[in-house]
């Protein structure tokens, strides 16, 4: 297992940020795969992922592997300097600060361990959970032509306030004969409620990522299309939460079952396969659903995320 390492950016020398580097045999061209956690889990969940890939593909055949936790996550202490000049701090910086930072840590880790020079002839390949979804679009649009491979497991409801997902019976649309049985106005309300505390885009994180724009960043799960180095799309692979498991999972939140099983999941897998289409029908797989696995698919079922992602490496390494 590859030690913990701290950097300093250079366009943000007065932070630091950690990070693991996986160094990797000789490769032409070089592939380099990336872990981008979401708002919930740091860098040190993918490592079961990472343990069973190696036993998978042995060291001859691992691409280099870098994992790293953002500003104010996991064991990066300290906070994007960029937050000390915002008049709200919980929401700081957003999503396309996060890409930027993470395009200078591909820059600086690339040149100073993997001693190349042109990021761009380094092959990526994202796996990314929640969020860092939408950090892996981001990036592939802002910079075209450098992603080969994207793994997107549970992915962040860009485009949602959450709230959405479930009908609003004080709209003026709203039919009380749609609710199935066992759905009540009062239930939908406080469903409503529930999931704006915790999840709306005005709700703040302790890193400082405002979601406030990323419905404007990414309106929608089915575009743009992304371009790969070879200049047709990226091999890209979708993978849910297994809708039971999320189901109690959720329940455990306070979100009753029947509910998750009635919007939010037929809400969540509209949206997985609205992303199977950024790339070509070819290099598109999925949705598919993670067996026993909540939102952190990464947690729940490793080896079933290695499995993918040792699939997805063969068709691009």
């Amino acid at each position: 297992m590859a030690d913990f390492h701290f950097i300093r950016l250079l366009t943000k020398p007065s932070a630091e940020i950690c990070y693991r580097f996986y160094d990797a045999a000789s490769q032409s061209p070089p592939v380099l795969l990336v872990f981008l956690n979401g708002l919930g889990l740091p860098q040190a969940a993918w490592a079961p992922t990472i343990t069973k890939l190696q036993s998978m593909r042995g060291e001859k055949n691992m691409p280099f592997v870098l994992t790293y936790d953002r500003f104010g996550q996991g064991q990066t202490l300290d906070r994007d300097p960029q937050d000390a000049m915002a008049p709200d701090q919980s929401h700081g910086h957003d999503s396309i600060s996060a890409v930027r930072d993470l395009r200078q840590l591909l820059v600086q880790i690339v040149g100073d361990k993997m001693e190349i020079l042109d990021t761009n002839s380094v092959t990526i390949v994202f796996v990314a959970n929640s969020l860092g979804c939408a950090l892996a679009r981001l990036y592939a649009q802002e910079y075209p032509r450098t992603v080969a491979g994207l793994l997107l497991l549970d992915s962040v409801l860009a485009n949602s306030d959450f709230v959405s997902m479930y009908p609003d019976p004080d709209d003026e649309a709203f039919r009380y004969n749609d609710i199935p049985e066992g759905i009540t106005p009062d239930s939908l309300r406080a469903a409503r409620a529930r999931i704006r505390a915790m999840f709306h885009p005005d709700v703040a994180n302790k890193e400082g990522l405002s979601r406030r724009n990323l419905a404007k960043l990414l309106p929608a799960s089915d575009s743009p299309s992304l371009e790969a180095p070879d200049t047709r799309g990226p091999f890209v692979t979708v993978i849910g939460h297994d809708f039971e498991a999320f189901a109690e999972e959720s329940e455990k939140m306070g979100h009753p079952k029947l509910l998750t099983r009635t919007y939010v999941n037929p809400y969540w897998n509209a949206y997985n396969e609205g992303l199977t289409k950024i790339t070509d029908p070819e290099r598109s797989k999925g949705p598919l659903q993670s067996p026993h696995s909540g939102h952190f698919v990464q947690k729940d079922n490793p080896v079933f995320v290695a499995k993918e992602l040792d699939e997805l490496l063969s068709r691009i390494m």
